[in-house]
């Protein structure tokens, strides 16, 4: 089958031909890949940055935000069959630790992640487990969500946690109406009655923010910051979701979060630098949000065929893999950039 694959850090990716995957255990999946979400931390392996943290051996498959069909299943496999439409948890997990059993899978002691530290999806075929499958309505088409898998997973996951202390009334602030964002304010409009305000640097990311429901779209043009005050007359909001994290992003974050506010931190790339004193005195939290359980795929994937989550997409076949990372490098991908075998 084609895959593309990492050959070396700070080299580009190669289209090659390798070895489909087999069914070898009884919960194993193979899927016949629909469509594979292109992500900012793929650049970021090219770069790389996660190489000491991911130990993965080169070359490998690349590829974490995944969907498709159900191509072939173990013989202890009850939950799909082959044929069904699934999106993949970006995620393989045991089942038996700690975490698994409270359902906090995210943090299973015995993990894989394909794309990240083992065989992803930018390919024909991916190797996953039946713990990692879930079924899609009929409505939804693969190349539509795969994107979910892991940029609206992390989105719902962080919207879902910020939710639990946001009253009607309350303002949250979303940093960045980008990948992630434009995700992120579809599940906070959809599971929250918060005023929205949408903080970004492209005009037309703000504009596709108030679309799709934010109640005040701002362009951080240097005054964003006093905007954002008087938008929540002067005290800030109670709640900020960074989805960017990097480029001051944090510090103007900070500077717009309320007394005892929850700032949650989603995007990453630059250091958080607070005074303690100033922590303790205004009781702010912080919050760091890595992407969500399988039950939080179940429940993005509700909103998804509600049509009350839609995921904004540029489509790319596979074998025009470096004109998607290309594009979304340059900030000229609106949503997301998907390959289509």
């Amino acid at each position: 089958m084609r895959a593309v694959q990492v050959t070396g850090y700070h080299e580009p990716l190669r289209l090659t031909e390798v070895p489909a995957p087999e069914v070898t255990g009884p919960f194993d999946v193979v899927v016949r890949i629909g469509g594979a979400g292109v992500c900012r931390t793929d650049i970021h392996i090219l770069e790389g940055q996660w190489e000491r943290k991911s130990g993965v051996v080169l070359p490998y498959t690349i590829g974490h935000e995944n969907a498709g069909w159900v191509h072939a299943v173990g013989s202890a496999v009850t939950n799909v069959a082959e044929g069904d439409k699934v999106i993949v948890h970006p995620l393989i997990t045991c089942g038996l630790c700690r975490a698994c059993r409270s359902g906090d899978d995210v943090h299973c002691a015995d993990s894989r992640f394909p794309g990240i530290d083992t065989a992803g999806g930018y390919a024909d075929y991916l190797k996953t487990s039946a713990r990692s499958v879930v079924r899609i309505d009929d409505s939804l088409e693969p190349s539509d969500v795969a994107a979910l898998a892991d940029a609206g997973l992390t989105a719902y996951h962080a919207a879902a946690k910020a939710s639990r202390r946001l009253r009607p009334g309350d303002r949250c602030v979303v940093i960045g109406a980008g990948g992630l964002g434009h995700i992120g304010v579809q599940v906070l409009k959809a599971i929250t009655a918060a005023e929205l305000i949408v903080v970004d640097r492209n005009p037309d990311a703000v504009k596709l923010a108030v679309s799709i429901g934010a109640d005040h779209g701002v362009v951080a043009d240097g005054s964003h910051v006093e905007q954002v005050l008087e938008l929540t007359g002067g005290q800030g909001a109670e709640t900020v979701v960074d989805f960017v994290g990097e480029g001051g992003a944090t510090a103007d974050g900070i500077a717009v979060l309320r007394r005892a506010g929850d700032y949650h931190v989603v995007g990453y790339g630059e250091n958080i630098d607070v005074p303690t004193i100033d922590v303790i005195s205004t009781e702010i939290n912080f919050i760091g949000n890595l992407v969500g359980s399988y039950t939080d795929l179940c429940e993005l994937m509700v909103l998804a065929a509600q049509g009350r989550v839609k995921l904004h997409t540029e489509k790319y076949p596979l074998d025009r893999f470096q004109d998607a990372l290309d594009d979304l490098g340059a900030g000229r991908v609106r949503g997301r950039a998907i390959l289509v075998p």
